[in-house]
């Protein structure tokens, strides 16, 4: 392959997925080839490719980029997949860009959910190869042509310790063991199960076996098969089924889009997008009847947040209130408020969360990170939303933290990551604000083999276990994503299976840790990247204290993100108010996500387009931007 080949990336306007497309972009840089993304004006045509318009708009695309090999995403529905790339293929084909002898595109790639890719492969008898998720970096390179010798030797070596785990959950999942796994016997106490239980609670008395995290999974059912009451009669009978089994401690509704944002309104005429159709509190309260004595909480609401936060509480005593403060809005499209209302709603939704003394949650990080944010973003967008929960009187703080995101992080990195997280919200702690830490493998991270996502859960299960590797009361929590996941949705039985899986792995796991069988995670290049993520924290936590009026304020987190504190490189909207925000770059370095500024005037990296920020220019940059940005707060 020559190096003067161009891959062009392709994905239509209605599917927001974009972690696969960036990161196979950032890995063809790394190689050294010419790699554009569509823009959203060609996005949009490719989503009306029907009309000769936006037929035109894609074959000049491609001809004026000298695009040579094109990769097509598509996560949505799989038959309307198949249909998109058959009219790509016919259009390109029918104007000698393809499949010709001097053809522009000279291979076609397609990244889509599994039935999508066999669909592809057999109707292309294998001409166009795909790409069904979960492939490590070495993978996709080989999977687009990118010859072996061309490959870095860092990608190709990868992580050690990532290795060693996957090993060690390969030696789980072959002797089977896990399937003899049972219910752990709970210290029972007075309120157990009942409308005063808690978290709290839990975690106080927790199993007779001895300290072991709570285990939490998220489940939401539905098809459109189904009449709404009877998508919920089979979610109150799953909720029965693992009540009755004994392995789950905490359940997560996965409600519905429209439970979400149209919660006790009439859905006539609406898709339900999917998840568990909640839409009046006697039916909430029915899944806590149901689900009893296992806790229960829900996704929050994307509109009234209070209000409905309330509905929570009198229903299914929610365990805890989980909110996202710059996100589910019109920024990535999963609710009807703007950011700076949204900003609002979550901020009153958590001091009434406080008055009712409910821990809480901020889903914060793995959205940014979700948005193509680097290490340092994850980190200090946790550490301000635990901060402003303390501020506005929340006494018990869950810090989620969601692993392998994106898919291409080593292991080592997700550790100093975590690390760094820990320590800086650790430090909120006082006798009236505890941080309880419950620990997630990404969702992003499964490959769609039964059998290897099976592994990878044993193997993430094993580094949450290395977080804190001298604490042997952490993760308090482990949030258990389903080895099905990246298939289809799973069951109680599947559910189950995958609690067994990651209790038979930490066990495991605990066990070579005690007799130093283990990867050792206190290297020197562990602690070195620990040591700078949190050096470059500290200054720009600081920074942002010292420079945005009312930081812990519902105008300072606005400030904070539009004033591109908070890069989001890969959001979506193209907004102006963003612009700051959406102004940076990323790049993978090592299993690291570091930060990009083409502008940069002196080089940091080899580079003169991909220029890594350090957290001087960083702050100097933003700073620069806030009269602009708090111009845009004051036209709010």
């Amino acid at each position: 392959m020559e190096k003067q080949l161009t891959f062009g990336m392709l994905k239509s306007l209605l599917d927001a997925h974009t972690m696969g497309v960036h990161a196979a972009s950032a890995l063809l840089s790394d190689c050294g080839y010419k790699v554009i993304i569509a823009p959203t004006q060609i996005e949009d045509a490719v989503s009306r490719i029907a009309s000769e318009t936006s037929q035109k708009l894609l074959l000049d695309w491609i001809r004026t980029n000298n695009i040579t090999n094109l990769g097509i995403s598509y996560r949505l529905d799989p038959d309307d997949a198949v249909q998109l790339v058959g009219r790509i293929v016919y259009l390109l084909k029918k104007n000698g860009l393809y499949e010709s002898s001097d053809s522009i595109v000279k291979s076609i790639h397609f990244a889509g959910l599994k039935p999508a890719c066999d669909k592809v492969e057999r109707e292309y008898a294998g001409r166009i190869k795909t790409f069904r998720g979960g492939e490590s970096a070495e993978e996709t390179l080989l999977v687009m042509g990118v010859p072996a010798d061309q490959i870095p030797k860092t990608i190709k070596e990868g992580c050690q310790y990532d290795k060693d785990l996957l090993k060690f959950g390969r030696e789980i999942i072959q002797k089977n063991e896990y399937e003899n796994q049972k219910p752990l016997t709970r210290n029972l106490y007075p309120e157990f199960g009942t409308a005063n239980d808690s978290l709290e609670l839990r975690l106080k008395h927790n199993f007779k076996e001895g300290f072991q995290p709570l285990i939490r999974s998220h489940s939401g059912p539905y098809s459109s098969e189904m009449t709404r009451q009877q998508c919920l009669k089979q979610y109150w009978d799953w909720c029965k089924d693992l009540a009755n089994a004994g392995f789950l401690d905490i359940l997560s509704i996965g409600s519905s889009q429209l439970s979400q944002s149209n919660f006790g309104e009439s859905w006539e005429g609406k898709p339900n997008g999917g998840g568990v159709p909640v839409n009046s509190e006697e039916e909430y309260h029915t899944i806590w009847q149901a689900a009893r004595p296992m806790l229960v909480r829900t996704y929050s609401a994307t509109k009234d947040v209070a209000k409905n936060a309330a509905v929570f509480e009198r229903s299914i005593n929610i365990c805890w209130h989980a909110l996202s403060l710059w996100w589910f809005n019109e920024l990535d499209g999963r609710g009807p408020n703007s950011l700076y209302p949204n900003i609002i709603e979550h901020i009153d939704a958590i001091r009434y969360s406080a008055a009712t003394n409910k821990p809480f949650e901020a889903n914060v990080p793995h959205h940014f990170a979700f948005r193509g944010c680097d290490d340092v973003t994850y980190i200090v967008s946790g550490f301000l939303a635990a901060k402003l929960a303390k501020k506005l009187g929340i006494k018990t703080f869950v810090l989620q933290n969601m692993l392998n995101t994106p898919r291409s992080t080593w292991g080592i990195q997700d550790l100093a990551k975590s690390r760094v997280l820990l320590k800086l919200i650790k430090e909120l702690e006082d006798s009236s604000f505890k941080v309880i830490l419950q620990t997630r493998a990404g969702l992003d991270y499964f490959k769609p083999d039964i059998e290897e996502a099976k592994v990878q859960l044993a193997a993430v299960t094993a580094m949450m276990d290395d977080i804190d590797p001298f604490n042997t009361y952490s993760p308090d929590i482990i949030h258990v994503v389903s080895y099905s996941e990246a298939l289809y949705l799973a069951t109680p039985d599947i559910i189950n299976d995958s609690i067994k899986i990651t209790r038979q792995a930490l066990g495991e796991y605990r066990k070579l840790k005690q007799r130093h069988e283990t990867p050792d995670v206190m290297t020197e290049e562990i602690l070195s990247r620990t040591a700078n993520l949190e050096k470059d924290c500290r200054a720009i936590i600081g920074a942002m204290e010292e420079i945005i009026p009312d930081l812990y304020s519902a105008n300072g987190m606005y400030l904070a993100f539009v004033g591109g504190w908070l890069p989001v490189p890969e959001l979506w909207s193209n907004s102006e108010e963003f612009r700051f925000a959406k102004g940076w770059g990323t790049k993978g370095v090592k299993g690291s996500i570091v930060l990009t500024d083409q502008n940069l005037s002196k080089h940091y990296s080899t580079k003169e387009t991909d220029l890594i920020a350090n957290a001087e220019h960083r702050i100097q940059h933003c700073a620069s931007n806030m009269p602009e940005a708090i111009r845009m707060l004051h036209e709010k």
